[in-house]
């Protein structure tokens, strides 16, 4: 455990802890019960936004250990060592962020009040996610492990909020520290209720919840009395919420933040949705409810599209404003806010961005072998131009391509996932509207293929279970080596083609991906776009004297 948290320590979703969320913008999670989805399976969703996290898929094997073992734990974004926990007898197999069990927990950070996260703790988020994912077998266990994790050894991590899923149930939880001076954390966690779907993307979320209901919600002891003691709530218990009194909105939370679950919830109902447009421009207080129901279930492919969203459609229409450059580029470089004439603006926070490291989409399912009914649809890079590929919770490693050490942040890989799609995607930004549509061409070929492919996967894979667990799992790393392996080819192929289809700002012609020639094997001129209107009138605005085109005096021909 040592040596992986080393490697993954240069994950920073996180820089620094403020009382609000200003700042704080990575990541995005949405959470499908299993009655809102089209076959019954259970999903939850993650985009790990960092601009340091490199795209590779996590894998640990099942394992045995001594009756004094202890567990080293090191934090998540920056590899400081921050001390030991005791080690179970045993761990269960953990691919990406599920497990064997078809259990399967993702985040986003909230940050909160700052005086609340505690240095002495020894359990920050991400190790929090990854010990919990060796240890539960069902989404309540891994709220316990969680949980009693914090209350033993201390949270070390600023607020947070956790997606965790199995085949059955689907739990938004989220946690705050309570200081230097008070051991553990505050917490609540609610059950999404079937036939709902939830989204959370750095913003505490959770309101009020009931009181006396453990079925649908669990909550620590402390959690009303701790805010009273700090002074942030002093209603009556049944009015307390959970985000007011550990993290206050403010205009940058909403905008950047609760815009893109509401982006994400008008995917599913946009005529529900759209009453809380005032509230994403700041206009109204209206807030959005925690639980949103579709206007009809939704599949795994409609999830992943949503991961892909850039506000389309929306008065925040990334493709729209200036921008967007003449290319219609959904896509601003960061810092987020910046300056003219002492005016502060903004840039858009979608929920598809340049600098995601790694995305899922987690998809449980509990008519099947756990092997089997788990899949976590993995992609490195940008969700928006990448492709996500079955990872089954019964492979017994992960694809080269996708797996640890293959390249790193710092080291371009050739064979890399990572590498290859971030190669593609940078390519792209600078000829978006062209080039967006040869990537949805393959992207979309690729995941058609996976998608007709899945029932017989399925199947084939039950039935070998059911004569040996192990040919389950020899057939499923197989074929999911296998689908790595063609997606990295196919994406760097589709690389070249970019290269030479666009090269130095032309378009060669083409036809179902063959570049023509004329009669003598020569190629055919290429075309000159240039670039749109609106895109000129500006540049007249600007530079218009300098560049107009003049008559020169006629020619005196004395």
């Amino acid at each position: 455990m040592k040596k992986t948290l080393n490697l993954l320590g240069i994950i920073a979703l996180i820089t620094g802890f403020s009382m609000n969320t200003s700042g704080i913008y990575a990541c995005t999670n949405i959470l499908v019960s299993k009655n809102a989805s089209v076959d019954g399976s259970t999903m939850i969703t993650y985009a790990a936004d960092s601009h340091v996290l490199y795209g590779e898929l996590y894998f640990w094997p099942a394992q045995d250990h001594p009756e004094d073992a202890m567990l080293d734990i090191y934090e998540w974004d920056t590899g400081k060592y921050l001390g030991q926990i005791k080690q179970v007898s045993h761990t269960y197999k953990v691919i990406g962020n599920m497990n064997e069990n078809q259990v399967s927990i993702a985040e986003t950070t909230f940050g909160g009040r700052s005086k609340l996260r505690d240095t002495t703790g020894i359990m920050d988020y991400g190790s929090l996610i990854y010990v919990a994912l060796q240890r539960a077998k069902t989404a309540r266990d891994a709220i316990n492990i969680m949980t009693s994790l914090v209350e033993e050894y201390g949270y070390y991590s600023s607020g947070e909020s956790f997606s965790i899923a199995d085949p059955n149930e689907v739990w938004i939880m989220e946690m705050i520290g309570k200081g230097p001076n008070n051991k553990g954390a505050v917490w609540v966690a609610r059950k999404v209720p079937d036939g709902y779907m939830t989204a959370h993307a750095n913003q505490a979320r959770i309101t009020t919840f009931p009181l006396n209901d453990e079925e649908n919600c669990l909550y620590s002891h402390d959690v009303i009395s701790f805010a009273r003691e700090q002074g942030y709530f002093d209603g009556k218990n049944k009015d307390f919420s959970f985000a007011d009194a550990y993290a206050p909105l403010d205009y940058g939370a909403i905008r950047f933040c609760e815009a893109r679950v509401w982006s994400a919830f008008r995917h599913v109902n946009e005529k529900e949705a759209d009453r809380y447009t005032d509230f994403i421009m700041g206009e109204s207080e209206e807030r959005m409810p925690l639980f949103f129901q579709p206007a009809k279930k939704v599949s795994t492919r409609d999830i992943m599209n949503i991961m892909r969203d850039h506000f389309e459609g929306t008065p925040l229409d990334m493709t729209k404003d200036a921008g967007a450059g003449p290319f219609k580029v959904p896509y601003r470089w960061r810092p987020l806010t910046w300056e003219v004439d002492s005016v502060e603006y903004l840039n858009e926070r979608a929920i598809a961005t340049q600098q995601t490291g790694f995305s899922f989409v987690a998809q449980m399912r509990n008519w099947l072998p756990n092997p089997v009914g788990g899949i976590l649809w993995f992609g490195v890079d940008d969700a928006n131009a990448s492709v996500y590929v079955p990872m089954y919770a019964g492979i017994e490693s992960a694809p080269y391509e996708y797996a640890e050490g293959n390249g790193n942040m710092l080291e371009f890989s050739p064979d890399a996932a990572f590498w290859v799609f971030n190669w593609v995607s940078n390519m792209s930004y600078s000829r978006y509207s062209y080039m967006i549509e040869d990537i949805r061409k393959v992207q979309t070929e690729l995941e058609d293929k996976f998608e007709k492919m899945q029932p017989a996967i399925d199947n084939t894979a039950s039935l070998l279970y059911e004569q040996e667990p192990s040919l389950a799992g020899e057939y499923l790393t197989e074929y999911t080596h296998n689908q790595a392996r063609i997606t990295v080819e196919k994406w760097r192929k589709l690389g070249q083609f970019l290269m030479i289809k666009y090269l130095d700002g032309n378009i060669h012609p083409e036809k179902d991906g063959k570049f023509l020639r004329n009669d003598y094997g020569h190629p055919y001129p290429p075309k000159f776009p240039g670039y749109d209107e609106k895109y000129y009138r500006n540049v007249v605005k600007d530079a218009g004297e300098k560049l107009k085109m003049k008559e020169l005096p006629p020619e005196d021909k004395n």
